[in-house]
């Protein structure tokens, strides 16, 4: 199980699954060169590709943030037992997630807060659990925080188009609204300040009210990108997008805001769906990006 320190506060990720992209690499990044992939293998393979089957390895997990005060989880990931129809990959799933979350040191009742960077099915996922035929909040004494320019997008009763979108409509339902009704939401909005020196910022491309977190402790700092970047590729290769991004232009220029700062704080970049080692440093030299693993391998571009 990684763990991280920045400054005073520790960074675990919690693990719900881990396995090979639906579609083959020229379909999950648009623009994709074979070329760099070619490059890259030596430390691509097999914790970010598998030439065997032609796929991009994927990541589904959560940050667990501890301070001495607060215990904060950011992304639920997809949840068991849900309703994902077209998600074949989080559909009616029975993972040991929470068994995890307790390996890591924390029960779902010692998280302060749960802080979704969007609404997408594999965000909130593990926000709610069923019991007794209901879905109830997982994490009974967090405060749960949502961007409220993202939810006012993917609430399907305002917006019937959420319904339409397999990653939205069913997840909002149930892993959404129950927490909603519970009272135990708060919207927040850019530049809001989460405790002290974490907060949110509007990250706005992969979906139209998606956000990141950033922490600063001390001298050090780390990003919590959410889906602003899918692949450690996409370091090299800024322009790309993935398949699931719903605003080209500005994903793309989120893309760049965050490896810039990356590159100037010295921040630990933490994605929510690399593989192994799941987070690195970003050096920004004239012709681009470079990428060093958490695990001190040195990429250059």
């Amino acid at each position: 199980m990684a763990t991280w320190t920045i400054g005073a506060v520790s960074v675990t990720r919690v693990e719900e699954q881990i396995g090979f992209a639906s579609f083959p690499p020229e379909q999950y990044l648009a623009g994709f060169e074979r070329e760099l992939l070619q490059r890259h293998l030596p430390w691509l393979v097999p914790h970010h590709y598998s030439p065997e089957h032609d796929r991009l390895v994927t990541s589904v997990h959560s940050w667990l943030i501890r301070t001495d005060r607060h215990t904060i989880l950011l992304d639920s990931c997809g949840g068991n037992h849900k309703e994902r129809p077209g998600l074949a990959r989080f559909h009616q799933r029975d993972t040991p997630y929470l068994a995890r979350l307790r390996e890591a040191g924390a029960a779902p009742e010692d998280i302060d807060i749960v802080l979704c960077t969007h609404l997408h099915a594999d965000h909130v996922g593990w926000n709610t659990m069923l019991r007794d035929g209901r879905w109830i909040p997982t994490f009974p004494n967090a405060k749960y925080l949502f961007s409220r320019s993202e939810d006012e997008y993917g609430d399907p009763r305002r917006n019937p188009a959420a319904d339409a979108d397999p990653q939205r409509g069913c997840a909002y339902r149930d892993s959404v609204l129950p927490v909603i009704e519970a009272g135990q939401v708060e919207f927040i909005d850019d530049g809001s300040k989460i405790i002290d020196g974490l907060f949110f910022q509007d990250a706005v491309g992969h979906t139209a009210g998606h956000g990141l977190l950033k922490l600063e402790s001390g001298n050090d700092a780390a990003v919590f990108p959410g889906d602003s970047l899918h692949q450690p590729m996409q370091v090299f290769r800024p322009d790309w997008n993935s398949r699931f991004c719903e605003q080209a232009g500005p994903a793309r220029a989120t893309r760049r805001s965050i490896l810039d700062y990356c590159s100037d704080r010295h921040a630990l970049l933490l994605p929510a769906h690399f593989g192994a080692p799941h987070g690195g440093y970003v050096t920004r030299h004239a012709a681009g990006y470079d990428f060093t693993p958490a695990d001190d391998l040195v990429v250059a571009g």
